[in-house]
């Protein structure tokens, strides 16, 4: 089978709508409408805007409709945790929180008063994150906010878009694992964790796997996009990281001698499960189990990522020096190597601000040497993320007892290819590269799933592979030393 499939994929800087024409064997995409997205804040606090995203996606939908007036199905992806709470009649009792709002400060030692860590971790398997919905809703529960008093429903962001596309409601697999609130080992919602925390358990949604149909969309919205007929919307792997590991380039589902890493504003790093694992080491280095497609899991660890070099460019632009990602990689690639490092994931890096003097003050407060100018700190910033990498790649080989040949890295963070040479580096591992549009990709193979025109992962797998060339980097065996004690040192930092 064949035909033309829409995706939204929706990131926490941008989202796209991309058309994949899909001709039985071979995928190739055309941008349709792109637009900026990010937090709005306001009161002190950090929200979502879902309208004005809901109103892109029409704006792309009928874009797309001109452009293939016979559209096979249509599917959203965004990021995880954040989730909408409706009321009865199926509006909006608040704008949803962005996860890195502050609401959730200290959420977590709250959270190990009422059910120690290593008890969450058994009903969930997932990383401990104060950003998690499990989080988020303790705190307006602790709040005692109205909204959740009243809530007769939530939806992850992208269930609501997909609601206010076709007008159905579900909680889709990959989306509802990164709330904390999910028993892998059950296959469902945790009766025992909304117990405990006191959480309404009838507000959360039926669980469809990836590749359900939902629905058609909407007459209304259909009419005010121009469409002139009835498109299908299909669930794909809602969560965007379970998206673009579908994606990724490589044989084998489940039990494959590679590692991924999605790259974007989060790095996402781990390996593809037949089930998820649960041991204690798992605990221990912090991984999670999310889930994927055709009931694989993905276990793996957050990374902060190319957020820490988007608020250095966003904090310079402001000072009125606006730098392209590009150049900053220009600058960071003259800049001296094995210089100051950071560990990407100390909390201070987490929320927004003045990222570049939170580096300085990082190095300052370790003994380092503080980077001056803007190619000294983005260079910090990516040997650090690659040295990260090469230490999530030890703990991955050492929790699943194998070892990982090659890295694929995918996602939009492949066009900093410095990055990508750094990976291959700092892991002597070689690093394959692309496609830059995973989640994208996954997202329309995943729709095609649904519609019956690819019969499992391995074949999306085999379709990117025919479909997209990828870069190769190969670690330098010269430089070995050099990154060995440059790893030395982040460990000891971390």
């Amino acid at each position: 089978m064949s035909g033309t499939l829409l995706a939204f994929d929706l990131g926490a800087e941008s989202g796209r709508g991309i058309l994949g024409r899909f001709d039985g064997n071979r995928l190739t995409l055309e941008q349709v409408h792109r637009f900026e997205n990010g937090g709005v804040a306001l009161l002190d606090r950090l929200y979502w805007d879902p309208l004005r995203l809901f109103g892109e996606i029409e704006s792309g939908l009928g874009m797309a409709g001109k452009m293939e007036p016979q559209l096979a199905s249509v599917g959203i992806d965004t990021w995880g945790v954040d989730f909408v709470l409706l009321a009865a009649d199926g509006t909006l009792l608040d704008n949803p929180r962005h996860y890195r709002d502050a609401r959730t400060d200290g959420m977590l030692e709250t959270a190990f008063q009422i059910m120690p860590r290593e008890q969450i971790f058994s009903h969930t398997g997932i990383q401990f994150m104060k950003l998690n919905s499990l989080y988020q809703l303790l705190a307006l529960r602790l709040a005692d906010a109205p909204q959740l008093a009243a809530a007769q429903q939530l939806l992850m962001i992208p269930d609501l878009l997909h609601y206010f596309l076709s007008g159905e409601r579900s909680g889709e697999f990959s989306n509802a694992t990164t709330t904390q609130l999910f028993d892998p080992t059950r296959g469902g919602w945790s009766t025992a964790l909304c117990e405990a925390f006191d959480l309404p358990q009838h507000i959360l949604p039926p669980i469809a796997a990836p590749g359900t149909q939902l629905g058609t969309v909407r007459d209304s919205v259909a009419e005010r996009c121009g469409l002139s007929k009835s498109v299908p919307v299909i669930l794909p792997a809602t969560h965007d990281t379970g998206a673009a590991v579908a994606a990724v380039p490589a044989t084998g589902v489940g039990s494959g001698d590679f590692a991924y890493i999605s790259s974007g504003t989060w790095s996402l790093m781990g390996a593809e499960l037949a089930a998820p694992e649960l041991g204690a080491d798992a605990l221990r280095h912090n991984f999670t189990n999310e889930g994927g497609v055709g009931g694989t899991y993905r276990f793996l660890k957050n990374i902060m990522g190319l957020w820490l070099v988007q608020e250095c460019r966003r904090t310079w632009s402001l000072a009125g020096r606006d730098r392209s990602y590009g150049e900053l990689a220009t600058a960071a690639a003259a800049a001296p190597a094995f210089g100051p490092l950071i560990n990407p994931d100390d909390e201070r890096f987490l929320p927004p601000g003045d990222m570049p003097s939170r580096i300085r003050a990082y190095c300052e407060e370790t003994s380092q040497q503080i980077p001056e100018n803007e190619g000294a700190i983005i260079r910090c910033v990516l040997e650090s993320l690659a040295l990260k990498y090469r230490q999530t790649l030890e703990q991955l080989e050492t929790i699943l007892d194998r070892p990982m040949k090659t890295i694929h890295i995918v996602g939009g963070g492949i066009q900093n290819e410095l990055l990508c040479e750094l990976t291959a580096h700092a892991t002597s591992r070689p690093v394959v590269a692309g496609p830059a549009e995973a989640t994208a990709i996954g997202n329309l193979l995943i729709q095609a799933l649904g519609l019956g025109w690819v019969e499992s992962l391995e074949q999306i797998r085999q379709v990117v592979i025919d479909s997209f060339d990828p870069t190769r980097y190969e670690p330098a065996v010269d430089q070995a030393e050099a990154w060995n004690d440059a790893y030395g040192r982040f460990v000891r930092l971390v």
